[in-house]
């Protein structure tokens, strides 16, 4: 190719996810039903004729950024969770994040549209992978004609991942996540359950935090490798944001040109 192109994209919205951080989160969209939270059309797409019909479909596809993996990089292979973290696969053969074009596709359940004062309008979704603060490039409808693909084989990995871990819950976090109610509750023991730590760290009795909706859920790895124990569920914890967080002037380029990138396996 001669020359080079440039192509500038603004994000369209912001998400507010019940996951404040990375850790803990699946590494699927609609694997945790529990997971909700919302859309934020941002300034100039905060206007209802721009979602005008999107009410009548159940599902819809968000196209984001992995805006939190932008400094570090990527190599043309990975080492899959899935496949315990001991074989390497090339990235094109993987949903890795550590992508050469950082953009990802979660498809999630739309609850419902909300429009609040001073212009917000609102998204609700329920099934989400993605951190809290994850740009937004794009909306889509889910079609079911379309993107669920009869006869599709899913190659290492043909079926949704079981819950890993056998959680118990110490009495002062049991009652915590009661108080909270159900929806909380088996969100935090799915979670924990998903067992989100990498594959390469397996310690038992090493402490954990996950950082969901407005509390820090600390667990901690059991003797038996197939098992966990939530010690406490600190509310009203706020994890400190990163400052990749906030992208209220950001613009995400893609460059396109004859030179050949240095790719790292």
């Amino acid at each position: 190719m001669e020359g080079a192109a440039s192509y500038h994209f603004s994000p369209v919205g912001v998400v507010h996810s019940c996951y404040r951080t990375k850790f803990g989160i699946p590494r699927q969209s609609g694997l945790i039903e529990q997971a909700e939270g919302t859309i934020e059309l941002l300034p100039p797409y905060n206007q209802p004729n721009i979602i005008r019909g999107l009410e009548t479909f159940s599902h819809i596809w968000i196209i984001f950024l992995f805006h939190q993996n932008l400094r570090d990089g990527w190599k043309a292979t990975v080492r899959p969770p899935r496949l315990g973290g001991d074989r390497r696969l090339g990235v094109f053969a993987t949903r890795s994040s550590f992508r050469p074009v950082p953009i990802g596709l979660s498809a999630v359940k739309l609850e419902g549209i909300e429009q609040r004062p001073h212009g917000k309008l609102l998204l609700k979704v329920r099934g989400l992978d993605l951190v809290d603060g994850t740009p937004v490039l794009d909306i889509k409808p889910y079609l079911p004609y379309a993107d669920a693909i009869t006869g599709a084989t899913g190659g290492f990995a043909p079926e949704a991942p079981e819950s890993v871990l056998k959680v118990t819950v110490a009495p002062e976090a049991a009652a915590v996540l009661e108080r909270r109610g159900s929806r909380f509750r088996e969100l935090c023991l799915r979670v924990v359950a998903g067992d989100p730590r990498p594959a390469y760290q397996r310690i038992p009795g090493r402490e954990y935090q996950c950082y969901l909706e407005d509390c820090e859920v600390v667990w901690e790895a059991g003797e038996r490798p197939d098992e966990a124990h939530i010690l406490r569920v600190n509310e009203h914890v706020t994890p400190s944001p990163l400052p990749s967080d906030d992208f209220s002037s950001f613009v995400f380029k893609v460059s396109s040109s004859s030179s050949t990138p240095n790719i790292k396996e």
